[in-house]
């Protein structure tokens, strides 16, 4: 039958007969036939689906983060914008089709034979031939607006996938801190309750349960902040899949996958820069913003030079004198308009100087764009570096202080050292294998950063790597999974 397990979303547990008649609620009390048990096989089905929640892996979050988060979804709108400003531009080649027309009646004429009434209606059908290059650089400045917003839209997607991948990293970071001071906790309770029964047989003083009462009560704290921290992480990582917590931030929406480990990769910083120069979305925005001003000046220009379009309509239209011909008129027309503008103030003069001043800073924005994503680059790759030198310093720490914990336990046992010693090696393994843990993340985030200065994704960082075997990859991963739980007893490595 249908088995529910209680979960964090309030669901009611039944027992596995619950479609039992006699325990039975009164609310579910139906006849024994099979329409009625396939009606409350589904309702269980139903209640058990409504009471988990879904599992993502970094690479599942980083696909719902690009379809909900509001800054990806907004930057993709801008995108379907541009492309119906091009619709806007390009209607510059096609002929447009235009009606107007007027109709009023005057009720007191005096002294003239003019007819009261006095209307005109019309059709006309008209095409540019020539605009002095506005159209043509009109629709070449739309194209560029459709691909500078596609580049902001990979820009804003990469950092958003960055952001993921931080936070996604800073939950498994979390959520080991939380294990290591749930495990840190169990093993003070445990040499708390060896003391106390220690003390009681006569073997130990009263200091040294005290010690272990203090140590004990010192490590709560931390464990309590560790878990304070993993429910920050679930609210930045729903807040960077777009979801809601206001309605019950104490509700937990999703749940992650895996476990913090070690990406080992080592990517050429001279590689990295130039893969940075050529792929980063930014850099190419503005390079679209130089084209958009030198496009926008032709446009601009053209203002100087004469625009001919020709026209052909059909007019209704009357007559309001009657010594010149019947009062309803109609035909067609055909002819040519053409404008240019002698002088008009040095509006255009005015125009052409502000495009040129903005032609000149979109081209210092792309300098400066050039040389924040080389700095970019080179910080990433630095804090890269640091990672790499922390997390090896610390998987030497952490081998050392299991080795000081099994010297102190030996000279314990010897009478050559106290409790405080031991209890003092227990908080350096928890605190070296906490340090650790974090070095890991770091790390992580480095690399998250590298990828998205160098507009690449982490797995794609290969590109000017030192050769490194995938054999040695996974040994390094095994080994920072193994270093990372403190031991279950203070009397085990």
């Amino acid at each position: 039958m249908c088995k529910l397990t209680q979960s964090s979303l309030g669901c009611k547990q039944y027992p596995t007969n619950f479609l039992k008649k006699d325990i039975l609620p009164s609310s579910f009390r139906l006849v024994r036939s099979a329409p009625a048990l396939s009606t409350v096989w589904l309702l269980c089905l139903c209640v058990q689906a409504r009471c988990e929640v879904p599992t993502y892996t970094i690479e599942e979050g980083v696909a719902l983060a690009d379809a909900q988060n509001p800054e990806v979804v907004s930057a993709r709108k801008k995108i379907e914008a541009a492309r119906g400003d091009f619709i806007s531009a390009r209607s510059g080649y096609l002929p447009s089709v235009i009606s107007n027309g007027f109709y009023d009646q005057r009720q007191h004429q005096g002294g003239t034979r003019l007819r009261n009434e006095d209307y005109n209606a019309t059709v006309r059908a008209q095409e540019n031939v020539y605009t002095g290059g506005a159209t043509s650089n009109l629709v070449a400045i739309s194209r560029l607006n459709i691909d500078k917003q596609e580049c902001e839209f990979r820009e804003i997607s990469n950092r958003v996938t960055m952001d993921v991948r931080i936070a996604f990293y800073e939950l498994l970071l979390n959520r080991s801190k939380v294990k290591v001071r749930q495990d840190s906790v169990g093993v003070l309770e445990e040499e708390l309750k060896s003391q106390q029964q220690r003390f009681d047989a006569g073997l130990v003083g009263a200091i040294n349960v005290r010690r272990a009462e203090v140590a004990l009560a010192s490590e709560r704290p931390e464990l309590i902040n560790a878990q304070t921290q993993l429910q920050n992480s679930y609210l930045r990582l729903g807040e960077l899949f777009g979801m809601d917590f206001q309605s019950d931030p104490d509700k937990p929406r999703f749940e992650v996958s895996g476990q913090l480990q070690y990406l080992a990769s080592r990517p050429d910083l001279n590689a990295c820069l130039a893969r940075a120069d050529v792929s980063r979305p930014e850099i190419q925005a503005r390079e679209k913003d130089v084209e958009i001003e030198e496009r926008q000046y032709l446009v601009d220009r053209s203002e100087l030079l004469p625009h001919v379009e020709v026209f052909s309509a059909y007019e209704i239209y009357n007559e309001r004198d009657p010594d010149v011909g019947p009062e309803f008129n109609h035909g067609y027309l055909i002819g040519v308009d053409a404008t240019w503008h002698l002088f008009d103030g040095f509006a255009t003069k005015g125009k052409m100087q502000a495009t040129r001043a903005r032609h000149d800073s979109a081209q210092q924005a792309l300098k400066a764009a050039r040389l924040s994503v080389a700095s970019e680059v080179r910080s990433a790759f630095l804090d890269l570096e640091q990672a790499e030198n922390v997390l090896e310093s610390e998987t030497k720490n952490v081998q050392t202080a299991d080795e000081t914990l099994e010297i102190a336990k030996a000279n314990a046992n010897a009478g050559l050292g106290t409790q405080l010693d031991v209890l003092q090696a227990a908080s350096d393994v928890t605190r070296t294998r906490t340090t650790r843990l974090s070095a890991i993340y770091l790390h992580n985030v480095a690399l998250a950063r590298l990828a998205r200065a160098c507009g690449s994704s982490p797995d794609a960082l290969d590109f000017g790597t030192s050769n490194m075997n995938k054999t040695t990859k996974r040994q390094g991963e095994a080994q920072a999974v193994g270093l990372t739980n403190p031991p279950a007893k203070l009397s085990q490595r």
